[in-house]
């Protein structure tokens, strides 16, 4: 269960930085998500599909960011 903690906190911690505003912060966050998005699909804790889906929100919602 730990391994799906580490997952969550990883992603909504990427979609706080994002909120914030603060692009740098923003991207280093996602940068910190990525891996840990793809060892738990690896590892099977959640389908490929599902890790490339959050990847691809968070990286949709960052370069709206920075186009602001």
């Amino acid at each position: 269960m730990s391994m799906r903690s580490r997952l969550r906190s990883a992603i909504s911690r990427a979609a706080r930085a994002i909120d914030s505003g603060n692009t740098e912060q923003a991207a280093a966050a996602y940068r910190d998500a990525q891996p840990v998005i793809d060892s738990m699909a690896g590892k099977g804790i959640i389908r490929p599909n599902k890790a490339a889906r959050h990847k691809s929100r968070l990286n949709k919602r960052l370069k709206a960011l920075s186009a602001e």
